[in-house]
């Protein structure tokens, strides 16, 4: 009976040790293989960037507005049907350049009726005036920071405009290099005769002058080899 007793203790101290090394093995193996809780405290080693064309991936980009309404709170507002090239020289970033153009009509505050009043001639007149374009004059670099200069057509009228700007990447997949691009300024619409508006009885006005504009950018280069010409 005693030797009974001592090999049941024996089995159970052996099920209770086998048990606790698969949790520890299964908890070691959970810590490594799960995601970073929070990702942006993670770091990406990012390739050189190449010279070469790059063209802004709509589908992960976005050309979005911001106007002060009612003197108490922000709009928001995006263009859905843009296009546009970064012709980036890695050897003399000066002579790099930009252009991207928007469709009016495509213009989006998730109001159908404020957005029909966009497009109207109160505001963009996008019958008249169907695109907006940007094309840049030069590139510039201060320190860290970089800006892109060049001409905004908006509305039938053109000024120049200044974007700083800040570059991220090179990241490589199968489809090519890729790059971001996040870019802030602000514009006042009286400037490209966007003039509507209504003055508040308090003050202020029902729809701001000033417009915050803010492009966040993901542009590819293809490295795919082209195909060859058929041949008869």
């Amino acid at each position: 009976m005693r030797h009974l007793k001592l090999i049941l203790a024996a089995l159970l101290i052996t099920a209770n040790l086998t048990t606790a090394i698969y949790t520890s093995a299964a908890e070691a193996q959970n810590q490594t293989t799960a995601p970073p809780r929070d990702g942006n405290n993670t770091r990406a080693t990012y390739a050189p960037i190449t010279g070469g064309v790059y063209k802004i991936d709509p589908a992960h980009s976005s050309i979005n507005f911001v106007v002060r309404h009612m003197m108490i709170n922000n709009v928001r507002g995006r263009f859905t049907d843009f296009a546009g090239t970064i012709n980036y020289d890695d050897r003399d970033l000066a002579k790099s350049s930009v252009e991207f153009t928007a469709k009016v009509a495509s213009i989006s505050t998730d109001v159908a009726r404020r957005d029909e009043h966009l497009r109207s001639a109160d505001f963009f007149d996008a019958a008249k005036y169907p695109e907006l374009t940007f094309k840049s004059t030069r590139v510039v670099k201060q320190g860290d920071a970089y800006q892109v200069i060049g001409v905004l057509t908006m509305h039938g009228t053109s000024r120049e405009v200044t974007i700083p700007f800040k570059l991220a990447g090179a990241i490589k997949n199968p489809r090519g290099s890729r790059i971001g691009i996040e870019g802030k300024t602000t514009i006042n619409r009286q400037d490209y005769g966007i003039t509507w508006g209504q003055t508040l009885d308090g003050g202020g006005l029902a729809v701001s002058n000033d417009v915050a504009v803010e492009l966040l950018l993901e542009a590819i280069k293809s490295e795919l080899a082209p195909e060859t010409p058929a041949t008869n």
